[in-house]
C-alpha cells in the first residue's frame, strides 16, 4: 500500500509541476530501493513497510538536524525547504502517538516481554520498532522506557 501511494503521489506531483513534492517523494523512493537491496541481501524479497516507515522517520530526523544548522547559519531559505520536505514525508507516515499513547504502548510491551531492568532495553526497543514503526519517535520512547524501568 505504501509503495503504491508513493508512486501515485510522484505521478500527481509531476503532473502538477510541484517540485518540492516531486523531489521529496523521489528521495523516499530512492531510500526504499536501498532498503529493498538490503532486504534481498538478507534473503527477503523486499523491505517491509515497518522498515520503510523507520527509514522515513530517519529522513525526518535528518531534516530537523539540517533545519537547526540552517537557522544557526542564518539560511532561512534552506530551512524552509527542509520543512517543506518534512511535510511531504509526514503525509506517508501513520498518525504519530502522543506521550500518553506512547507510555501505554511501552507499558504493554514491558509487561508482554517480562522486562524488569535496563538490561531488557534492547528487547523492548526491538518490539516497539516491529509493532509501532513510524508511529512513535524512538528517541522519546527511549526516555520513557528509562523512566519506567529506572
Amino acid at each position: 500500500m505504501l509503495r503504491e501511494n508513493l508512486q501515485k503521489a510522484l505521478k500527481e506531483a509531476m503532473l502538477a509541476h510541484d517540485a518540492v513534492t516531486t523531489g521529496a517523494v523521489r528521495l523516499i523512493i530512492a531510500g526504499q530501493k536501498e532498503k529493498d537491496v538490503e532486504a534481498r541481501g538478507k534473503g527477503a524479497k523486499e523491505a517491509t513497510d515497518a522498515e520503510l516507515l523507520s527509514m522515513m522517520q530517519g529522513m525526518i530526523k535528518q531534516r530537523h538536524d539540517s533545519i537547526k544548522m540552517y537557522v544557526d547559519g542564518h539560511r532561512q531559505d534552506l530551512a524552509d525547504k527542509e520543512m517543506a520536505e518534512i511535510k511531504v514525508i509526514e503525509r506517508f507516515l501513520p498518525k504519530q502517538m502522543n506521550e500518553q499513547e506512547m507510555e501505554a504502548a511501552i507499558k504493554g510491551i514491558i509487561s508482554s516481554t517480562g522486562a524488569s531492568s535496563m538490561k531488557d532495553m534492547g528487547k523492548i526497543m526491538g518490539a516497539l520498532k516491529s509493532q509501532y514503526a513510524g508511529q512513535m519517535d524512538m528517541g522519546r520512547a527511549n526516555g520513557i522506557i528509562k523512566t519506567l524501568l529506572g
